[in-house]
């Protein structure tokens, strides 16, 4: 089920067989007759659409989100973000099934990549009704990077992609609200409070599961959480954290602060 959403192209058609999944993977569990988790060869890279064009992320052009079409920019962006997060989740699932994990890792990552789903069609429905689409702008080409360098540790993928990247969502998502609700334009902000919402969740599956890991090897999380940050994740940290919001994902000072840099 995993490698048939990571090998689907359209991203509306990704996320509606990924719901369609996720929706008969809790519905099996709801009747208690799992689905066995199985093993899969993922694909290297997920399938893409044909559009948006992937570029060097310094070859993305920059727009101020004080105009429209920087905020259909900010939003385009976002979709990509969404999109890949699908294909990180199915992904997590798919790759590490030579690990034996409980079936709550499972059902974690399942409705993770459920609701990204739910966030890229809500923001595609934003660009849409903004007269643009999700393909007409170009995008980062290196959102993939952090899957790639992962690809055979499940601690390094834990850290970098929920701990590191998605905790970085919690951070920058309340000015890009801040942004919209400023345009009044109501639905991307309520499409993005949505998000906020739900995105906390997802780091803390992240902080979970990587806490479980060493857990169960008898290491010290925020001393491999730290190596494993500074072996896979390119550049420092960067500052201003949202430290409530990180707190509630599972996610102490102590873990981010001496990875920071000091920029903004």
């Amino acid at each position: 089920m995993a490698v048939e959403v990571l090998t689907t192209a359209d991203g509306r058609a990704k996320t509606a067989l990924g719901r369609a999944h996720s929706a008969r993977w809790f519905a099996a569990r709801a009747a208690g007759q799992p689905l066995p988790v199985g093993h899969a060869t993922p694909p290297d890279q997920p399938a893409r659409p044909a559009q948006p064009d992937l570029l060097n992320p310094r070859d993305v052009p920059r727009r101020r989100p004080g105009s429209p079409l920087g905020r259909i920019a900010l939003l385009h962006a976002v979709a990509h973000i969404e999109l890949n997060a699908v294909d990180l989740h199915w992904d997590i699932i798919a790759r590490f099934t030579d690990q034996p994990m409980p079936m709550g890792f499972y059902d974690d990552w399942v409705k993770a990549a459920d609701e990204e789903a739910k966030h890229f069609n809500l923001i595609c429905d934003c660009l849409e009704a903004l007269g643009s689409h999700y393909g007409a702008m170009p995008a980062h080409a290196g959102m993939w990077r952090a899957a790639e360098d992962t690809a055979h540790d499940l601690h390094g993928r834990l850290a970098v992609v929920p701990m590191v990247l998605e905790a970085r969502g919690l951070d920058v998502t309340p000015g890009m609200i801040d942004i919209f609700r400023a345009a009044g334009e109501t639905q991307a902000l309520t499409a993005l409070e949505v998000i906020y919402a739900e995105e906390v969740a997802h780091v803390a599956y992240g902080s979970k599961w990587f806490n479980w890991l060493c857990g169960r090897d008898g290491t010290d999380p925020k001393d491999v959480f730290h190596t494993l940050v500074r072996r896979y994740f390119h550049g420092n940290l960067k500052p201003p954290f949202n430290e409530a919001k990180r707190a509630d994902a599972g996610l102490p000072p102590d873990f981010y602060w001496p990875l920071a840099g000091t920029g903004t």
